[in-house]
């Protein structure tokens, strides 16, 4: 009975690693991650990928950013501890060792390159390398650090998968790739600023630059505006290239409310608002690949 007993507290302790370890590769971003490389896979496919394909490149996607994450972890544990939003990460709080960290960041980001490349072709392997380097190298060791530009120029590396998912599909880039790569770019500052509104004080006691914290909150709320009339313009540029009536329809709706909030954000300066701009923008990317697939699927 006492053997039974003590079987627990082990296994509950061998579950908590395995929970720190997935936490490291941000299992929420990674969900926005593929879904706009998945997203870009089925608009660039004549007709369905196969079910092998979306599987491998969904696993091997799901390593290297994950990878990527569990190193962003490992370099910014002295930020992270810092913050009350981080500060519990596994590596902020020693849980996990730093050379753990990293050792699992690197495995899984190999391992995922791999696959990607033995299932589609080595341009999808690179360009989710290059996504991998340009996170972890430009933006995590160096723009993050030192400039309040860190999230428009870091911004670079989120708008990758698109590209690996086009590129795992037709062995090539073609300019739809590019204007979903450049969506994702453009939808990146007024996501990650309004969540910079709310958190402030964080970026603030951990010396990270971000915008608010340099050049204040009303300069933020305005190049939040500014970025989603951009993001705006930049998502219709689809329309010249193959996407239909539904897409422009439902991109004009979901362009027009975050148009709104982001107006909206401008005129109060509330917590509330910022709170508010910051979840639609994350509905707006998961609904933006919604509409693009529904199209390419209805309209063909």
């Amino acid at each position: 009975m006492a053997n039974v007993q003590a079987q627990y507290p082990a296994n509950q302790r061998a579950l908590a690693v395995v929970q720190d370890y997935v936490a490291l590769t941000k299992p929420g971003i990674q969900t926005l991650l593929l879904v706009s490389m998945l997203g870009a896979m089925l608009v660039a496919s004549d007709g369905v990928p196969s079910l092998g394909l979306v599987l491998a490149l969904l696993i091997g996607g799901s390593l290297t950013s994950g990878g990527a994450n569990a190193l962003n972890c490992f370099i910014d544990r002295d930020i992270d501890a810092q913050m009350s939003r981080t500060r519990n990460r596994a590596t902020a709080a020693g849980r996990i060792s730093p050379a753990a960290a990293m050792t699992f960041g690197l495995t899984i980001s190999v391992l995922g390159t791999l696959l990607i490349g033995f299932a589609s072709n080595w341009l999808a392997a690179g360009l989710a390398v290059a996504g991998n380097l340009y996170y972890v190298l430009v933006y995590t060791l160096w723009l993050k650090r030192t400039t309040p530009h860190n999230i428009v120029v870091g911004g670079a590396a989120g708008a990758v998968p698109p590209l690996v998912g086009w590129a795992a599909v037709t062995g090539s880039l073609a300019a739809p790739a590019w204007i979903l790569f450049a969506i994702i770019f453009y939808w990146t500052p007024p996501h990650f600023w309004s969540l910079a509104l709310l958190k402030q004080g964080d970026y603030s006691r951990a010396n990270v630059p971000m915008l608010p914290v340099v050049a204040g909150e009303e300069a933020t709320r305005k190049q939040i505006f500014l970025y989603t009339v951009l993001l705006s313009a930049v998502s219709l540029l689809l329309v010249p290239f193959g996407m239909g009536m539904i897409y422009l329809v439902g991109i004009v709706a979901l362009n027009a409310v975050f148009l709104w909030y982001a107006w909206l954000l401008l005129t109060d300066p509330s917590k509330a608002r910022a709170r508010q701009t910051f979840f639609y923008s994350l509905w707006y990317l998961a609904l933006l690949y919604v509409v693009l697939v529904i199209d390419r699927i209805v309209l063909g």
